[in-house]
């Protein structure tokens, strides 16, 4: 199983942001054939070096994350989360 981990720091932290980034990240669960199981989660410590928002995400294999990051349904959220986020950062690795 591969686990596929991305934190996301927004540009503007505002409730609406946090709202469509979640929202668009949510709409990916059931989209994929790939994508085994997502999970999204917010901060709320808010400390200096807190990220926003969490996604995590398991795949059955490396080939699974390859077709889910270049999915049809995929590259929209991805859009998305640029035009929100000031940066990102992204572990993958196998259990």
């Amino acid at each position: 199983m591969v686990k596929h981990i991305v934190m996301f720091k927004l540009t503007e932290k505002t409730s609406e942001n946090m709202e469509l980034a979640t929202d668009s990240l949510r709409s990916l669960e059931n989209k994929i054939e790939t994508l085994k199981s997502i999970e999204i989660g917010t901060d709320f410590l808010e400390s200096d070096r807190s990220y926003d928002i969490v996604l995590t995400a398991h795949f059955e294999n490396q080939e699974g994350l390859k077709t889910y990051s270049s999915h049809e349904n995929h590259l929209p959220v991805v859009k998305i989360m640029r035009s929100l986020c000031s940066s990102s950062v992204v572990v993958d690795y196998e259990l």
